[in-house]
């Protein structure tokens, strides 16, 4: 047989099995030689072809004795040209030991290229790194996803991101198919909603079509699956969902999720998906600070100005913004984007005066009470100390300094007294809070570690 005769074979072919499963499945196949009535073919990777014999060796082996090429087997291995093409695909470590590096380039082995075929969600064109406003609480968040888009030699796959609503997941997982589409067109990049993965696999079941639907979904270079959470407590879709993702995971594949929690905090999830999980790397993005906050409103208002230049802002609105509203960044850019609205139709200048007016609702609604209760609890919790502990006489250093964070913190955050924080901590002498307040503020200009204990404990309290 000829590559010619096999070129004509593979017009059959593509009739009798549809187009998208000859351009996934059999248009990679490359014709080798015909060896003692055996058809031998060189295939990507191991699971390429382990899938190809299991589900389309029969149709080509009567197509090819229908063209007039007498064989009895047909025979498929990795080709070392292909194997190199799909970056080592076959010798990745199992799901147990997850692949170290992923490969974004197995498209150039011959899978169909593009992802117009692919069954995904559509992508927000805003949703791109470059709109992604980078702050303390997402850094690290962010620096995995670029890490992850830009193809690069990564040492952790799945890469998982977790946090509240609007801190920014979805954008970050967008702004990772967008350049990973900008960077490797070929790639077959599958971005979708764990909703739509199950509601795909429910109407495979129904329709008696598995197979496609495990063609299509393991035929990816890069999952992504955002807000898995849904899937916890459905068994059947965690059950097909866990072997896609091993399936991916040996084939080399990168897969990115994202959730609500961290993996070990979803009860409902199976464990074997939470323990895949956990071997990546999992980050969390933390709630939003002010210098965060203020920066999103400085990029949004730049936008919005350069669209719309008669629009005047006053100066200290975004900074008011950002203190006053300290929800999310979903909440933040929602308010800036209807406060321009208003004024734009009232032809008047953006003022305090006008945030106030405007957004009387969502400033009532995030102007949030913290307690002096919340405090100490949360403080107890942060050192790992009991609320007796810190409301009674000890003057150990492993409570000292936890009371004294406690004070700082409840002048900052309440407009309570010196005399009525001290009560609350046990009956002190207000001249202690004073004492402590001014402690904790001395040590925050030298001492790091205090620094970055009452942030995180102002973010907690404020989120």
């Amino acid at each position: 047989m000829t590559n010619e005769t096999w070129g004509q074979v593979r017009v059959e072919l593509r009739k009798a099995v549809g187009e998208n499963n000859f351009s996934a499945w059999i248009d990679p196949i490359v014709f080798d030689r015909l060896e003692e009535r055996t058809a031998r073919f060189h295939v990507p990777t191991n699971f390429f072809g382990s899938w190809v014999s299991q589900n389309f060796r029969e149709v080509i082996l009567r197509h090819l004795n229908s063209a007039g090429i007498g064989v009895d087997r047909v025979e498929f291995s990795v080709s070392p040209a292909l194997s190199a093409r799909a970056d080592n695909a076959n010798n990745a470590p199992a799901a147990t030991e997850v692949a170290a590096r992923p490969s974004f380039r197995a498209a150039s082995s011959g899978l169909k290229t593009g992802t117009d075929d692919l069954p995904g969600a559509t992508l927000n064109p805003a949703y791109t790194f470059t709109n992604f406003i980078v702050g303390k609480p997402n850094e690290l968040a962010h620096a995995a996803a670029r890490r992850v888009a830009e193809g690069r030699d990564v040492t952790f796959n799945p890469l998982f991101l977790y946090g509240g609503v609007g801190l920014g997941k979805t954008h970050l997982m967008h702004a990772i198919a967008w350049e990973l589409r900008t960077r490797f067109p070929e790639a077959r990049i599958l971005y979708l909603s764990a909703e739509q993965f199950m509601y795909r696999f429910v109407r495979a079941l129904r329709e008696q079509d598995t197979m496609t639907f495990k063609q299509i979904f393991r035929s990816v270079d890069v999952l992504m699956v955002d807000d898995v959470q849904f899937i916890a407590g459905k068994t059947s879709t965690q059950e097909e969902f866990f072997h896609t993702f091993n399936a991916l995971v040996e084939e080399g594949k990168q897969i990115i999720i994202s959730g609500d929690r961290a993996p070990v905090d979803m009860e409902e999830l199976d464990t074997r998906i939470a323990s895949r999980l956990q071997c990546g790397l999992v980050v969390d993005l933390h709630p939003t600070d002010y210098e965060l906050r203020l920066g999103v409103l400085q990029h949004k208002a730049e936008q919005a100005l350069a669209r719309n230049p008669q629009i005047k802002l006053a100066e200290g609105v975004l900074e008011f913004m950002a203190l006053r509203i300290s929800t999310n960044i979903r909440v933040v850019e929602g308010a800036l984007t209807r406060l321009f609205a208003f004024a734009d139709l009232v032809r008047r200048e953006v003022t305090i005066e006008m945030v106030q007016d405007c957004l009387s609702d969502i400033l009532r609604s995030t102007d949030r009470k913290v307690t002096l209760d919340q405090i100490i609890k949360t403080t107890c919790e942060y050192y790992n100390i009991r609320q007796a502990d810190i409301t009674g006489s000890s003057r150990a250093r492993a409570v000292a300094r936890p009371r004294q964070m406690a004070m700082y913190l409840s002048k900052s955050l309440t407009t309570r007294s010196y005399p009525e924080i001290a009560r609350k901590l046990g009956g002190r002498d207000h001249t202690t809070v004073l004492y402590g307040v001014r402690k904790i503020e001395e040590l925050m200009a030298v001492d790091s570690q205090i620094a970055e204990d009452a942030e995180i404990l102002r973010r907690m309290l404020e989120a």
